[in-house]
């Protein structure tokens, strides 16, 4: 199982991105997906999650600004961001909570992609 992100780039501010990551290879059930992001020096930290069921969370920080999809016919996970502001510039990595068979359980990770929000 890996998990294929894309859709990172350089932004203006104000302006609007789409970033999607697809669940590639056998999984028996995909439970919550979710975004983070890491910007230099900083720790990583919560941007959005969403259940099997869609209930949603989001960072204080982008609530109002992004939103977070799934469409589980097609095992992906998308992030719209508008509105979006230099300090966003980050490393935006999907994350998956997978059973790769009924009893076995593991939290999957992108390789990351890079948004960049210019002033």
């Amino acid at each position: 199982v890996q998990l294929v992100e894309s859709g990172g780039d350089l932004v203006q501010a104000g302006g609007s991105l789409r970033l999607s990551c697809a669940v590639s290879g056998i999984a028996f059930r995909i439970n919550t997906m979710g975004w983070y992001r890491q910007a230099p020096g900083k720790q990583r930290e919560l941007v959005a999650t969403i259940t099997v069921s869609g209930t949603t969370n989001y960072a204080d920080s982008v609530k109002g600004r992004f939103t977070i999809s799934r469409d589980n016919t097609k095992n992906t996970v998308v992030l719209q961001m508008n509105s979006l502001k230099p300090e966003d510039t980050a490393v935006y990595y999907c994350n998956a909570d997978i059973n790769e068979r009924p009893l076995t359980r593991n939290d999957y990770w992108g390789q990351g992609t890079q948004v960049t929000v210019s002033s």
